[in-house]
């Protein structure tokens, strides 16, 4: 039997502690801060030990190579260590420690390659901290602005710039175009895995999604002396904003949540002068999606006018759907016998799908919770998702 499972718990259990939260039992890795730091640090001694060099790319982006790294024709795995508040332990850092994992498996059965392989630590893919998912990976392509990822701002006012102490380099189509395709791997954001009784699975495609501020200005007062007909309150907008999101949704087969929520001045006796909303989108069609977004946004401005408050709704980013490079998914499916499912969740790789061809593995969860303490994996899956990206990066790096 391989011991494949035990030398996964073992290289996991070195990354596990850090940054989890003793109360929720979840992690609190925003990018740039310490805990995510001390992984990134990890990620250079474990790149040391396999004698990979490690290159930034100006961005917050880390690649350890096994190879050239001015070659060319690379394939390029991995993931982010970074998480949403009190999330998983298993979103994006799956894909980094499988990632050297798979490259110890490919060395000890005598791989030769023929590409240079190289290792990805993406920054701010959750865009829990500076707001926009998948920071890294949109500045590496170019998809956005460099003084707009620069200027933004965490809770405690701190820049991107800042945090990543510089300013941030931008597109690099020199180096995008040293890879030849990328495989992500990563712990499935749902069951499907666990209904088809399968450990992994290939991606198809991501969902169009998006994330919209919903600002709900009124009149702030105090709770008890204000007559509740003379009031001016912005949390009844938004209270209703949220059910009409949820039924706007539902109506569609969409999804909508609001989990995101700042109060002023937040104190129990006031009545709010400002409550701000982030709400985030999701559907299986760009048409679905807008007309939920729309709706959305009628019914609040409705409702605001009806309660004498001010409502601003800004966009924070949005993606578009993204199919996976058919043929890599075909042949990948082929490789391993493997289910394809389609998925709602956004990813590195579904921004650097737009670059050069790319495909995604799922490992089954078997809770099927992500971005919670309860998302989970076990063991033997972890390591079947291991061997298929082995399987994977043999295929595409040693033929």
């Amino acid at each position: 039997m391989s011991d494949l499972p035990v030398r996964f718990r073992r290289l996991w259990d070195e990354i596990a502690p850090v940054g989890r939260d003793a109360g929720s039992g979840g992690y609190l890795r925003y990018a740039l801060t310490e805990p995510e730091l001390r992984l990134r640090e990890w990620f250079r001694d474990q790149a040391d030990r396999r004698g990979m060099p490690v290159t930034g790319d100006g961005n917050g982006n880390l690649f350890a190579w096994w190879g050239d790294p001015v070659a060319g024709d690379a394939v390029l795995t991995g993931s982010h260590f970074d998480s949403v508040p009190h999330g998983g332990a298993y979103d994006g850092p799956l894909g980094i420690v499988s990632a050297f994992l798979a490259v110890d498996e490919l060395r000890a059965a005598g791989a030769a390659p023929v590409r240079p392989v190289v290792v990805a630590a993406f920054v701010e893919e959750e865009g829990a901290r500076f707001g926009v998912p998948c920071l890294g990976s949109r500045l590496l392509t170019g998809q956005i602005a460099v003084d707009r990822a620069a200027g933004l701002r965490d809770a405690a006012g701190v820049s991107f710039a800042e945090a990543l102490g510089e300013r941030p380099a931008g597109g690099d189509a020199g180096l995008l175009g040293r890879f030849a395709a990328f495989v992500e791997l990563h712990v499935e954001q749902g069951r499907a895995l666990v209904d088809a009784g399968a450990p992994v699975a290939v991606a198809s495609m991501i969902w169009p999604h998006g994330r919209w501020r919903f600002d709900f200005d009124g009149e702030g007062n105090h709770a008890g002396t204000t007559r509740m007909a003379d009031r001016r309150d912005p949390m009844l907008t938004y209270a209703f904003t949220v059910l009409a999101a949820n039924k706007e949704a539902r109506l569609r087969d969409a999804h909508a949540t609001i989990g995101r929520v700042a109060v002023a001045p937040n104190a129990t006796n006031a009545i709010p002068s400002s409550v701000t909303g982030w709400l985030d989108a999701r559907a299986a069609e760009p048409e679905t999606l807008r007309g939920l977004v729309e709706a959305v946004q009628a019914k609040a401005a409705e409702r605001a006018r009806r309660d004498g408050t001010a409502l601003t709704c800004t966009e924070e980013s949005t993606t578009p759907p993204v199919a996976f490079d058919a043929k890599l998914a075909d042949r990948l499916a082929g490789l391993l016998d493997a289910p394809v499912l389609p998925t709602g969740a956004g990813h590195d790789a579904g921004v650097l799908a737009a670059h050069l061809p790319t495909a995604m593995l799922f490992v089954r969860n078997p809770s099927g919770v992500s971005h919670s303490p309860a998302e989970s994996a076990t063991d033997a899956d972890c390591a079947a998702g291991v061997t298929a990206l082995v399987r994977v990066l043999e295929e595409l790096a040693c033929r």
